[in-house]
């Protein structure tokens, strides 16, 4: 599948223009993902439709909680990656080749699944959806013409002119990584800041953002670094996008242990009160408490989720606050329970 649009010429070879990567790929040569090529000067996706997984999941343990409350998504990913975090919790997919003689999955199959298993919407995750980008643009225009919604878990690194296409395309939910920061030692090629830019370029264009903070003991977690992620959150995103705090546990070649409890406690209070976040959850640790969602003008209980589902309702129509009447923001339609 070609790629239209998304490349140049560079020198004797072409720039892919998916993500911020750029990668320069030479003659029959694969880009840093693994899933773009160039074949006689065009760039060619041979991750086209190529999925890995495939099955229906709740959409609060993308996480989104802002999103199509207790609705599931079908949920599909391929293979490959552009960051390639030693700490990757699905490292057997996205550190993956491409198999050979894998079979291309059409969109209108996948929507069809969907459909049939009663799913409300189709969710790109697991690896990077960068790396099936092409396809997400085919998937996600034919779930919007079936009814189904279309979201990404991703990392965001999408190039501008990437990014507006696809949610051109239907895409309307991102549940964005942040991985770090500049001074972060690991990861040190990735520009932090334009996965910040692209959230914002996400909300100016009317479709929902959370953002997913992974603390990582003795990586990302210092002050310098906790501190630039939320004075970025506020200051690009504002006080009502979501901001996950989520433990981490060692996993693939990453061996720090896990995430203190205390300390993640601790950036949430921080995230609240020094920069007046609205909606801080902590994840991963199996608290009720701080899944929930609270009225951040009264502190009234308003959305309890366990285990990936929401327990109870508490506001009224137009999502308000049933004691004070604040506005939540909520993007689509709560599935009831």
């Amino acid at each position: 599948m070609r790629v239209e649009n998304l490349y140049e010429k560079h020198n004797e070879a072409i720039k892919c223009l998916v993500c911020e990567r750029r990668c320069s790929i030479k003659e029959s040569k694969k880009g840093v993902c693994r899933n773009y090529i160039n074949l006689e000067g065009k760039l060619v996706h041979i991750g086209y439709g190529k999925l890995s997984t495939v099955e229906s999941r709740p959409i609060e343990i993308k996480p989104f909680f802002h999103y199509y409350p207790n609705s599931t998504a079908l949920t599909f990913s391929g293979f490959g990656c552009n960051f390639y975090c030693p700490w990757c919790q699905n490292y057997h997919l996205s550190f993956s080749e491409l198999p050979e003689n894998t079979r291309e999955v059409p969109p209108e199959e996948l929507v069809d699944l969907a459909l049939r298993s009663g799913d409300d919407g189709l969710c790109a995750s697991f690896n990077e959806p960068a790396t099936l980008y092409t396809y997400l643009l085919d998937t996600f225009e034919l779930a919007g013409r079936r009814g189904l919604y279309s979201c990404l878990v991703t990392n965001g690194y999408f190039t501008t002119k990437a990014l507006r296409r696809l949610i051109e395309s239907g895409a309307s939910g991102f549940s964005i990584d942040i991985k770090g920061c500049p001074e972060m030692k690991v990861l040190s090629t990735v520009d932090h800041r334009k996965v910040f830019r692209n959230a914002k370029e996400a909300l100016n264009l009317g479709v929902h953002v959370e953002m997913v903070y992974l603390v990582i003991t003795r990586t990302n977690d210092f002050e310098e670094c906790y501190r630039w992620i939320f004075n970025m959150h506020s200051k690009m995103l504002g006080e009502d996008v979501p901001l996950h705090i989520n433990r981490y546990y060692p996993m693939n070649y990453w061996k720090e242990p896990p995430t203190a409890v205390k300390k993640l406690l601790k950036l949430k209070e921080i995230a609240q009160k020094e920069y007046n976040l609205n909606y801080v959850y902590v994840g991963n640790i199996g608290s009720v408490k701080h899944e929930t969602t609270y009225c951040p003008t009264c502190g009234e209980k308003l959305i309890i989720r366990s285990g990936y589902r929401v327990l109870k309702w508490n506001l009224e129509k137009g999502n308000r606050c049933p004691k004070c009447s604040q506005k939540i923001p909520i993007y689509g339609k709560i599935t009831q329970f």
